[in-house]
């Protein structure tokens, strides 16, 4: 403790850094790093592999229901018109008179685009093999020549690599690809797109059975750990783990990432931390209203004194890709889109170019939002191409997070909650029951939701969300200190306009006889997007005891033990391992 009272704080990240990773994986990226990094690596969490499957499916999901419903458009075209009163432009079907610009779209070459950064020459993956032997080489020359470097290859490296058969002059695919580099493969090449984790929860379906979602999840993480990292098999026993999981995920999920980073991974001990408690230290502060705002779920929890409040979690089904989606939906109603097939669910490159245009233009401020952007088409056999075009209606999808009915989310129904009940027989197949009336929907509703985890409040907005967590608490002084210290964090808190509109509707939405007028949005310290990252890498250098932290061995022959002895039967306990050390 004499150390600790000494030691200058940039040498203590330097010495107790430079060994542990810390992991925070989310539903659309991964942040990973070195604790000792000022900013981890963002990576979409995603993986593409090489398939001969016919006919191809290019994009391997749960069962999606993206069709949207007469009651839904109508709710949609519904919230449109509120949000268009509240920012003073015109409604949905309303003609502009006096516009500075035409409502439909026409040429656009007069007006100077808002945003003069120069856009990158966009280029398909290439999906081939480098170093590709001809067909008088034989693949085992490759393989005991060195590279570049004059250095033998890692063989761990080799993993990701096809075998290659002498005599052989035919196209050697990569067996698969992760990262962007996934997102940006051609439509014509034989692979498929998988995501592991959807809406808070593994992507877990009879199209993506768990076995595939587990190994897909390893695959990405082990490829960070080689090609970003530079942290091969043979030295991964000298490094520790932290991982830094949203509170939506459930304690099987939690179970199965542990044995990931311990078992497959090799890490030699590992702890689990909440996003929400994380971004807490991440920012300095002890008590504050975490808004974890991420790309497909937003979630609400209350931390005080370093302890968060479980009754105070709420989870809602939206997040900035669903504002994505909404911006082009909008765009097509004012017919200001180019007539070209954007589709964000089937075409991975297309949800990409919609939150790049999402990011750079939309912000939330009264009157109307206009700009001129270039919008890419990703044809199937056509080479990419760039449309000048006028966007407008800019502010309107960012207050979908305050009107969730514009967004329309698409559902993604949640695996059996039978998969969660992490029975000793892991070989159990949930799968094999009768569909009720031939739909898949009745029988996922019909299984119990466990009391300690929250039901999702997918009706509500931002602004209600917020207000029902922190009144949850039930104290007057801790509402006050609650509702003066909200934090917004995840990629879509760095909206322009976002902080003044969360203050401004979490005040109307309290209620009346609540006796408190102030409310106020902290600014964050650092990069929103990467507070719980930074959180997580400062409480994992802080703990010299490392009391709650599981080490490999006991992971795979014993499982937890935790304080008091008791041998771990099931991952309920878990949550509770996440919070030992802070309420120790």
């Amino acid at each position: 403790m004499d150390y600790m009272k000494t030691v200058v704080p940039t040498n203590l990240f330097t010495e107790r850094g430079s060994n542990i990773v810390v992991i925070n994986p989310g539903s659309a990226n991964i942040r990973i790093g070195l604790a000792n990094q000022d900013t981890p690596f963002n990576i979409p969490h995603c993986i593409s592999r090489r398939t001969t499957q016919l006919p191809k499916r290019h994009v391997q999901d749960q069962m999606v229901n993206s069709q949207v419903t007469t009651a839904q458009h109508m709710e949609r075209e519904r919230a449109y018109d509120m949000i268009a009163s509240l920012l003073r432009i015109p409604f949905l079907d309303e003609e502009v008179a006096n516009s500075s610009y035409p409502r439909k779209m026409g040429r656009v070459d007069a007006y100077p685009p808002q945003n003069n950064t120069k856009e990158p020459e966009f280029t398909w993956t290439d999906v081939l093999e480098k170093n590709v032997p001809h067909s008088s080489t034989k693949a085992v020359a490759v393989e005991a020549e060195p590279n570049e470097g004059g250095t033998s290859e890692d063989p761990t490296l080799k993993e990701s690599k096809i075998k290659v058969e002498s005599n052989s002059s035919e196209r050697k695919y990569r067996e698969y690809i992760c990262g962007e580099e996934a997102l940006r493969i051609s439509p014509t090449e034989p692979y498929c797109l998988r995501r592991p984790i959807r809406r808070g929860h593994l992507n877990i379906s009879q199209l993506y059975p768990t076995q595939q979602v587990l190994e897909d999840l390893h695959t990405i993480w082990d490829w960070i750990l080689l090609e970003k990292l530079h942290i091969p098999h043979s030295m991964r026993n000298m490094y520790s783990a932290i991982l830094v999981l949203p509170e939506t995920f459930d304690s099987r999920e939690i179970k199965e990432m542990l044995s990931i980073v311990l078992r497959d991974l090799s890490f030699s001990s590992a702890v689990v931390h909440q996003e929400g408690l994380a971004a807490v230290f991440g920012n300095g502060l002890s008590t504050a209203c975490i808004v974890n705002i991420g790309a497909q779920v937003t979630s609400v929890i209350c931390v005080e004194d370093g302890v968060t409040i479980p009754t105070t979690q709420i989870s809602l089904r939206f997040g900035g890709e669903d504002i994505s989606r909404c911006l082009l939906w909008t765009q097509r109603h004012h017919q200001t889109w180019p007539p070209i097939r954007t589709d964000a669910l089937s075409k991975p490159v297309d949800l990409l170019m919609l939150n790049r245009l999402k990011e750079s233009y939309c912000q939330i401020k009264e009157g109307e939002v206009e700009a001129v952007a270039m919008v890419q088409s990703y044809e199937d056999g056509v080479p990419p191409g760039s449309h000048k075009t006028r966007l407008t209606a800019l502010n309107v999808p960012p207050m979908g997070l305050f009107y969730p009915t514009l967004l329309v989310p698409d559902i993604y129904p949640p695996p059996p909650r039978s998969w969660f009940n992490d029975y000793d027989d892991m070989l159990e197949d949930t799968w094999h029951m009768d569909f009720p009336g031939g739909s898949a929907f009745p029988m996922w509703e019909s299984y119990p939701i466990f009391q300690t985890k929250p039901k999702k409040e997918d009706n509500i907005g931002l602004a209600e969300a917020i207000t029902k967590s922190i009144l949850l608490t039930g104290r007057i002084d801790l509402q006050r200190k609650l509702f003066c210290s909200m934090q917004l964090i995840g990629g879509a808190a760095l909206s322009d306009g976002l902080i003044p509109a969360v203050e401004e509707r979490v005040l109307h939405a309290i209620p009346s006889h609540e006796a408190i007028d102030t409310v106020e949005v902290l600014q964050s310290r650092t990069n929103p997007a990467f507070v719980s990252w930074k959180g997580g890498a400062i409480l994992g250098i802080l703990d010299i005891s490392r009391d709650a932290w599981i080490h490999r061995e006991d992971w795979i022959k014993n499982g937890i033990h935790i304080r008091s002895g008791r041998k771990y039967k099931d991952s309920y306990y878990l949550q509770a391992q996440a919070m030992c050390y802070i309420n120790s």
